[in-house]
């Protein structure tokens, strides 16, 4: 596992936790059709800062890559939602419609990435 990795890892454990310090931040793109919003921001972030931690002590690797995998499938009604209302994460944002519809197009090559780093080859 390389830089990449690394640096990525240490981008998931931050966003992990900002989904705790900011809380409403998050809830305000999970799609009105989810029940307990809070929860589930707090799940991803606990999520995103276990899966962080993985990748940057370069550790369980294998499972860092499955939970990244269907951690980047769960938000992605998320990505999808925001892109579709033209919705900024943070309240008082421009939107840019570009990356927000950018973001729903990368995930697809992110998940294909995540699932080839936890291949033990």
């Amino acid at each position: 596992m390389g830089f990449f990795s690394r640096v990525f890892g240490a981008f998931m454990a931050f966003a992990g936790i900002m989904h705790f310090k900011k809380p409403k931040m998050f809830m305000r793109i999970v799609p009105p059709f989810f029940p307990f919003k809070k929860m589930l921001v707090i799940v991803s972030g606990i999520a995103e800062i276990l899966i962080g931690i993985f990748l940057v002590i370069n550790r369980g690797t294998e499972l860092a890559s499955k939970m990244l995998t269907w951690l980047l499938i769960a938000v992605w009604p998320a990505n999808v939602y925001m892109a579709i209302q033209n919705k900024p994460l943070k309240r008082g944002l421009k939107p840019m419609p570009l990356l927000l519809w950018g973001r729903v197009l990368l995930q697809w090559p992110m998940i294909q990435w995540s699932r080839k780093m936890g291949d033990p080859k």
